[in-house]
This record gives structure tokens, C-alpha cells and sequence, in this order.
């Protein structure tokens, strides 16, 4: 699959042997994508090119459906994913300054990783709790009714 950004060869083996599995499947394409995130944490591009060529579909379907889904990711997440709903009820209910703030905590952009790898700060459309809003979730964790001046506290939580 060309250059490879990690050491990470028996992960890239049993996912090249998984999209074999499927060559020419195009419906195969959300369950490798969904295997290819468990194994690395994130979608890489030369699996998504391999995806594409295997499947018969253009990269840019592949490429389509790992933007479009928030359950995947073209970047390493960190150790604490933290993902910040912006849905219509959280941002009326001020989910944009709670963004900011951990922006500034973390010294990231939405969208990034810190550089120890321990943050990674995502925004997301929506996380199912609109009457809770603004919501957020650290991996698993959600945090309700969210102001920024609960950002600090929340980080404490992820050390």
C-alpha cells in the first residue's frame, strides 16, 4: 500500500486480506471503513486508495463517505476524543463559545490533535441529546448542559 505513516504492519496486512475479501463489493465499503477506524484510530489515505481500487469505486466515494460520517476520522485521534455537538439545539444554547474554549485550553483547532497526542477536539452535527444542550462527549463520556467556564473541569477528568 506504498509508504505507510506508522509501524503498523499487521494492522495494514489484515485489512489489505479483509478488503480482498471484498473485491468488487461496492455495499463492502462502510464495514471496511468501519474495520479500517477500529484498527487504526482513523481512516489513512493509502487505504482508502486501496479500498477504492478493490471495491471498483472512485476514491473520491470513499473519501465522500469518511467526511460525511463523524464516526470516521482522516487524522490519528487522541487519547481523549473530544467531540462537541453543534447540532441546531446546542448552538443556540452556546455550543460555539464552548468550542472556543476548548480551542484555547487545548491550543488546537477543531479538527486537531494535540501534539502529545492525548486531545483530539472534534465538532460533530449531532450527538443525540439536544435536550441536554450544548452537549459534548469525551470517548464515551457525556457532559450535559455545558458552559465554558466547565471546560477546565472537564479536562481534569483526562489527565
Amino acid at each position: 500500500m506504498g509508504e505507510q505513516a506508522c509501524a503498523c504492519e499487521e494492522k495494514y496486512k489484515e485489512i489489505e486480506e479483509a478488503i480482498g475479501e471484498y473485491k468488487g463489493d461496492r455495499s463492502a465499503l462502510i464495514p471496511l471503513l468501519q474495520k479500517t477506524q477500529r484498527l487504526f484510530g482513523y481512516v489513512p489515505r493509502a487505504v482508502q486508495v486501496k479500498i477504492a481500487e478493490e471495491l471498483g469505486i472512485p476514491l473520491t466515494d470513499v473519501y465522500g463517505t469518511v467526511t460525511f460520517y463523524s464516526f470516521f476520522s482522516l487524522k490519528p485521534k487522541g487519547k481523549y476524543n473530544i467531540q462537541c455537538c453543534n447540532g441546531t439545539a446546542c448552538y443556540v444554547r452556546g455550543a460555539p463559545k464552548v468550542i472556543e474554549r476548548f480551542e484555547k485550553e487545548l491550543g488546537i483547532k477543531a479538527g486537531d490533535t494535540t501534539d502529545d497526542g492525548k486531545y483530539s477536539l472534534q465538532v460533530v452535527r449531532c450527538l443525540g441529546a439536544c435536550g441536554l444542550s450544548p452537549t459534548i462527549m469525551v470517548n464515551q463520556d457525556t457532559h450535559a448542559r455545558m458552559k465554558p467556564d466547565k471546560v477546565p473541569e472537564v479536562l481534569k477528568k483526562y489527565v
